[in-house]
């Protein structure tokens, strides 16, 4: 049962014997419920906990803490819209530098919370991590959710998640546009970690296990297309800056850059690493 592609097919193909033995005169009481009741009893449990980033960057950190720590079959969501979204548009610890929102008037200082890095660098060795965008890029969603439901551990996706408390230039109907410019410009990088307990061990002469020394990292969003600039002109919580204080705006989108540069630097040598 912890299988849920073969699981899945069992039932396929339990299906018609079910049927069959189920409607047979002087069939089980049990027989017949499973039948037209609970036939999703033989399905693998799918566990998912969701929640934005003022829950997992900040006020609910210390218990996805304890998910990420606890080695448990379960897998979390994270939709991240960079704030406070639900309760008027305040910073958080995934604000990025250079965004005005509530808290950070004169734009926010600091740099945004790398809660999937931070992740895979402390709880690498079990734990199955994944930096999405659905709007960007769906097949490497799919990719990720696949991965992270097969994956016997704990599962972290997060998942840009465009707001409409983000100011987008042309609307939220055109919000696809702006998660790929995201994604262009590096702003949001796309990649999955496969954990070192799902990758190929070895057994030395006296019978330990040894697992490698790395996870694997894919890196889907290998080469940087976009304009930084072009993307942060697209959100009012950007242009906002730009218009009140030019030069602070521009030190903190030059810093935001440089951050950016170093993160996919990173995740390149990390997936080099991972071959």
């Amino acid at each position: 049962m912890d299988n849920g592609l073969l699981c899945s097919q069992a039932v396929k193909n339990l299906t018609p014997i079910l049927e069959a033995e189920a409607t047979a005169p002087g069939a089980a009481g049990a027989l017949q419920y499973l039948h037209t009741m609970s036939k999703d009893m033989l399905e693998k449990p799918s566990t998912w906990i969701i929640g934005g980033d003022g829950w997992a960057y900040d006020i609910g950190f210390g218990g996805l803490d304890h998910v990420l720590a606890s080695g448990e079959d379960v897998n979390i969501l994270v939709l991240d819209t960079e704030m406070y979204s639900n309760t008027g548009g305040q910073r958080s610890k995934s604000t990025p530098l250079g965004a005005v929102v509530k808290f950070a008037a004169g734009g926010k200082n600091r740099s945004k919370k790398d809660l999937a890095m931070l992740a895979m660098e402390t709880y690498g060795q079990d734990v199955y991590v994944a930096s999405v965008c659905l709007e960007a890029n769906y097949g490497q969603v799919m990719k990720a959710f696949a991965e992270a439901e097969a994956h016997k551990g704990v599962s972290l996706l997060v998942a840009y998640a465009p707001c409409v408390m983000q100011g987008i230039s042309e609307g939220m109907g055109c919000s696809m546009n702006d998660a790929r410019a995201a994604v262009d410009a590096g702003y949001w990088p796309l990649y999955r970690y496969t954990p070192m307990t799902d990758l190929p061990s070895t057994t030395d002469e006296e019978g330990f296990v040894h697992l490698q020394q790395h996870g694997k990292l894919t890196l889907d969003s290998k080469k940087l297309k976009g304009n930084l600039e072009d993307f942060l002109k697209k959100e009012n919580r950007f242009n906002i800056l730009t218009r009140k204080n030019a030069q602070v705006a521009g030190e903190l989108h030059h810093h935001l850059q440089d951050d950016i540069d170093t993160r996919q630097a990173k995740l390149k040598k990390m997936a080099d690493d991972s071959k």
